[in-house]
């Protein structure tokens, strides 16, 4: 039987050439697709995330019935490249899953008739959005590599990953190249973002490259034949980054200084909140994971293996069965959830009083201001004070009981609980957040006796319990 996967969390590998290709200042993209891929990814996509701004770079050939069923996309396309070819920009022709459906492949036109038009096969059916933008950035270096040796400007670092769709990347690329300049080096490049195709050629110049996510850019950093770095999560990983860049970069005193900084002035509010009180719910706090790989792997080793926060599950939700990770959060019901809107969807739909904290796409979130990172130490601070600020919104909710609560309970009948009720109830009450586990399970007695009062029992038994838990 064939597994179905649900709520899919990746695009095809044609939204990979788009929000790669148009990442570029230089580049114009012709997408051989029908009118509505370029609704899609262009314009409706800016109704519920900003992720991808508007793409004026973006041209559709309009694909239509008559090209799919008869005539091939090859006269549209040479419309619309006639009509794009003043425009001072590299235009790339990339195809949909509508026109690889019917084999239009242009290369050969285009090699006779517009021989500065690239053509990318975009594997639109065969591939995912990440395998797309891992092929994407390595063939944009295959087309626009000057072919000479590369000179090694010293200092310098290039950034690989930065493409549109890409969650929270403003936020965590000004994380990095803060860090980088910190460490004493030269931010050179950020590829695709704040780029042109023609700068591909010059990455191979820098004395070292970052790849910001693990997801893709390896294939491409592999290529140039210089050092590369992954961006860090937590504490560990980024001392390990500065202190690597600044040996790359020959500033290791700077680095060494920086560094010595940082654990004064911007990791000041985690010693801080590591002090507090608050420290004390830490090793209590039950979380779990549904993101890209970056963000899985990097909040599970910050927020367990540094912060000793108990992980539930961790999950690459490009490989991820969501049939599966819906009954993982259903069961284990973790204190806080970082995911995308799927997982939202499942804490709903058992009214899990589980705190959700948005880690990836798809979901309707804007991320656009600088100071939400997750990555490096800015990324530390900033997640532990929001699972603080929520712990303490976690006791305003649940600590209070209001006076008609406290009637009721005068005024209900008494009633008897059977020991295997009362076990049950110490079993729902252990899923509970730890810090509200005492009101939580005082609620949920009060009501399980109003349940059995309404029925005319006066007894609590575990299948009374079942219909309201």
């Amino acid at each position: 039987m064939a597994k179905t996967v649900r709520d899919e969390s990746t695009a095809s590998a044609y939204w990979a050439a788009v929000n790669t290709f148009c990442a570029l200042e230089d580049v114009h993209v012709i997408a051989d697709a029908p009118v509505g891929c370029y609704n899609l990814v262009g314009v409706a996509v800016m109704d519920y995330t900003d992720a991808v701004p508007y793409l004026e770079n973006l041209t559709p050939t309009s694909l239509t019935e008559r090209e799919i069923a008869s005539s091939g996309s090859s006269e549209i396309v040479q419309e619309t490249i006639e009509k794009l070819k003043d425009s001072g920009r590299q235009l790339i022709l990339i195809s949909s899953a509508e026109s690889e459906m019917i084999g239009s492949d242009h290369k050969s036109m285009l090699a006779v008739k517009y021989p500065s038009v690239r053509f990318f096969p975009s594997n639109s059916l065969g591939e995912n959005e990440w395998q797309g933008r891992e092929r994407a950035l390595s063939w944009l270096f295959d087309q626009f590599d000057d072919g000479r040796p590369p000179e090694v400007e010293p200092g310098t670092v290039s950034i690989i990953g930065p493409t549109y769709g890409c969650f929270n990347s403003p936020s965590d690329l000004a994380e990095i190249k803060r860090l980088i300049s910190g460490a004493g080096a030269t931010v050179r490049h950020v590829y695709p973002f704040e780029s042109r195709a023609e700068d591909i050629s010059a990455l191979k110049h820098s004395t070292a490259i970052v790849v910001m996510y693990h997801e893709f850019g390896e294939q491409l950093a592999a290529k140039l034949g210089r050092p590369v770095l992954h961006a860090p999560f937590g504490l560990a990983e980024t001392t390990e980054f500065i202190m690597e860049i600044g040996r790359l970069a020959g500033t290791q005193e700077k680095a060494a200084g920086f560094l010595l900084q940082e654990k004064r002035t911007t990791l000041r509010p985690l010693w801080d909140l590591w002090r507090g009180p608050q420290s004390e719910w830490f090793p209590t706090i039950r979380f779990g994971v549904a993101a890209g790989k970056s963000y899985a792997m990097g909040i599970e080793k910050f927020l367990s293996g540094e912060m000793g926060m108990q992980c539930l599950f961790s999950h690459d939700s490009a490989e991820a069965d969501n049939s599966l990770v819906r009954e993982e959060i259903m069961q284990k019901q973790p204190q806080f959830l970082f995911g995308r809107m799927p997982d939202k969807i499942y804490l709903a739909e058992i009214d899990a009083k589980s705190r959700f904290f948005p880690a990836g796409f798809p979901g309707p979130i804007v991320r656009r201001a600088l100071g939400t990172p997750f990555m490096g130490h800015s990324g530390a601070v900033w997640m532990i004070q929001e699972i603080v600020n929520s712990l303490y919104d976690m006791l305003f909710n649940f600590l209070p009981i209001t006076r008609r609560q406290k009637d009721a309970a005068v005024q209900a009948p008494p009633v008897s609980w059977t020991p295997e009720a009362n076990a049950m109830l110490e079993e729902i009450v252990k899923k509970a957040p730890f810090i509200s586990q005492i009101s939580f399970g005082r609620e949920l007695k009060r009501k399980a006796e109003a349940h059995a009062a309404t029925l005319g029992k006066d007894t609590v038994t575990p299948e009374l319990l079942r219909e309201i838990s």
